[in-house]
């Protein structure tokens, strides 16, 4: 027997590319469709970003008066004294989100904002609270101070201030607000737009010809059912790929239209090797998302079954990209890597957290062509069952 790949390889593109709408609605819709909702929802929706409930915060105080030592203890926040040496190494751990909060009282703090006089010309005495924005945790708990301590300082009429000076409190940088901003949203769409456009291509070419009985030509012509599969499989992840693509640019170019909604957020911190791991990611994906609907397809016996069959999982799908959202240790197991979809949306979610590990982005993309790879094989078998093929 020949081995036709490249015929049917041939037969698929001309297929493809010689339908227009086909070629728009794989090709130019997804990229479009993203970049025209990704600036939407820069421009329309807040974000807003909630701690798990229970948490108890890592909080430092220097100072602080024996008076309001009850007060702020009923704060879920683990209080450690703070002295001058370590309050710089506490901003840093701020910065870097190992620290959620850090409140300086100056020195008689009770003495002096007692004595204090609101006409008078001197400065009221200041409270400095330093935190981080991008973190949940950090954020809450400044807010719960902050109104506590508010409203204390209203009941003795304007006797101290809260972070009045001049120095930056909120230790969150731009990058951290980017990072924050795009991994919550972009591993989401992406993943919905990438099996969707594989949804459009891979029932047509397979359940397609099944229902119209030309399926039935390819299998007694004396072609290998390898060669076949094989075909099947690289003509329609190049097709699909393009269409990866597609969003790949999409998302890109919607990024500054994000940016500017999203005060902070700056799309320049990410770089070139970033965007090469997130491309390498999406590639392997959409081979292993065409493998798992072409089985599908060979299955059904019309593209409407096959189609019914695929769109839960693009619920599916949706779900499993929210799963970093819940932030667990055990996500960072490499076990996870293992598990399809999910692993590219962890790479992804690390990718735009600007949290990316080459070696595991290598391991995702590997494991994805190994699944593909034994799909192709599954493919394979199904074409040389009879049963499976001409079942009415």
């Amino acid at each position: 027997m020949k081995n036709n790949t490249l015929t049917i390889i041939k037969k698929e593109f001309a297929r493809f590319f010689g339908d227009k709408r086909m070629m728009f609605t794989t090709i130019l819709m997804p990229g479009l469709m993203i970049y025209i909702m990704y600036t939407l929802m820069g421009s329309l929706m807040m974000g807003q970003f909630v701690s798990e409930d229970g948490f108890v915060a890592s909080g430092y105080v220097q100072n602080m008066p024996e008076e309001l030592a009850p007060m702020l203890k009923q704060l879920p926040v683990d209080w450690k004294t703070v002295e001058n040496d370590a309050v710089a190494e506490i901003k840093t751990s701020l910065e870097e989100k190992e620290a959620d909060l850090l409140v300086l009282f100056p020195e008689q703090f009770m003495e002096t904002m007692l004595s204090y006089e609101v006409s008078a010309e001197k400065a009221a005495p200041q409270i400095e609270i330093y935190y981080n924005s991008a973190k949940p945790e950090s954020a809450d708990v400044n807010a719960m101070l902050h109104a506590m301590l508010e409203q204390y300082e209203a009941s003795l009429t304007n006797r101290f201030d809260i972070n009045e000076g001049q120095g930056k409190y909120d230790m969150a940088t731009d990058q951290d607000m980017t990072g924050q901003l795009f991994s919550m949203l972009l591993p989401m769409l992406m993943m919905t737009f990438m099996f969707s456009s594989c949804i459009s291509v891979a029932p047509e070419s397979i359940a397609g010809e099944k229902e119209r009985g030309t399926i039935a030509t390819l299998l007694v012509t004396p072609m290998k059912r390898s060669s076949l599969a094989l075909g099947k499989i690289i003509s329609l992840s190049c097709i699909a790929l393009i269409s990866g693509v597609s969003s790949f640019i999409g998302t890109m170019l919607s990024l500054p239209n994000m940016m500017s909604a999203a005060g902070g957020v700056d799309a320049s911190f990410y770089t070139f090797g970033d965007y090469a791991m997130l491309l390498g990611i999406i590639l392997s994906t959409v081979v292993l998302l065409v493998s798992f609907i072409s089985i599908i397809s060979a299955f059904a016996k019309s593209i409407k079954e096959a189609t019914s069959t695929c769109s839960p999982m693009t619920i599916l799908t949706m779900v499993v990209s929210l799963v970093p959202m819940m932030g667990s240790e055990g996500l960072k197991s490499i076990g996870m890597l293992f598990i399809p979809v999910l692993n590219s949306v962890l790479c992804m979610n690390n990718i735009f957290a600007f949290q990316a590990d080459v070696s595991r982005v290598l391991l995702t993309i590997g494991v994805n062509i190994v699944y593909s790879g034994l799909m192709t094989f599954g493919l394979t078998r199904i074409f040389n069952s009879e049963k499976a093929m001409f079942s009415k």
